[in-house]
């Protein structure tokens, strides 16, 4: 009798203010799929989570470090991100990049290596956006996406896809049928490519 493969571990980190906004709802799209695969998921919500900027102390970076200087709810996360083997950031595009709840844990994810040496090793990443504007370039939604693509290529990170599309009110991104089964399709991928 075979052993039973082991799902792949999801982290879900949710940058919205608004806990069922359009970029959460694409989200759960997103987990939906890698669930299907047999995935485990976490969730983080970071607008109901304390957690400062990055204070460029550069504790996290010393030689003999334990992690990052800032003792707060991020500290919840690292080992959370280490364990994984996928994250999925969702995020609304506010002033034409990524929301300052996603920044701010972008920014603190400098130390993540200080918790393991290769915490980004073959790490699989999906993105999932929203944006007001009808168009990605207007709307700045490209800026966060290469935001996205040049920090996980730096710690050599894999994006295995990214979904984004536009609505505006809480909820509106669900009529976008075809957007929400390439969510659901992206989440799938993220769960199959651990095999």
């Amino acid at each position: 009798m075979k052993d039973k493969v082991r799902g792949s571990k999801v982290v879900v980190i949710l940058g919205s203010p608004r806990k069922n906004g359009n970029s959460a709802m694409l989200a759960q799209q997103v987990v939906k799929g890698a669930v299907s695969e047999g995935a485990e998921v976490e969730t983080f919500f970071l607008d109901e989570m304390d957690i400062s900027p990055c204070r460029s102390c550069y504790a996290c970076q010393a030689e003999g470090s334990t992690g990052c200087a800032v003792d707060d709810d991020m500290q919840r996360i690292y080992p959370r991100l280490v364990e994984c083997d996928a994250w999925v950031i969702a995020s609304p595009v506010y002033w034409f990049n990524m929301s300052a709840q996603t920044k701010i844990f972008m920014d603190r994810c400098f130390a993540l290596t200080a918790y393991s040496k290769d915490a980004f090793k073959g790490k699989r990443v999906a993105i999932a956006m929203t944006y007001g504007d009808k168009d990605p370039f207007a709307s700045g939604c490209v800026n966060a996406l290469r935001s996205f693509q040049d920090a996980f290529r730096y710690v050599g990170a894999k994006i295995i896809g990214m979904v984004y599309g536009s609505a505006m009110n809480a909820g509106e991104i669900s009529s976008n049928t075809e957007l929400m089964k390439e969510a659901e399709e992206l989440g799938i991928t993220l769960a199959k490519s651990k095999r």
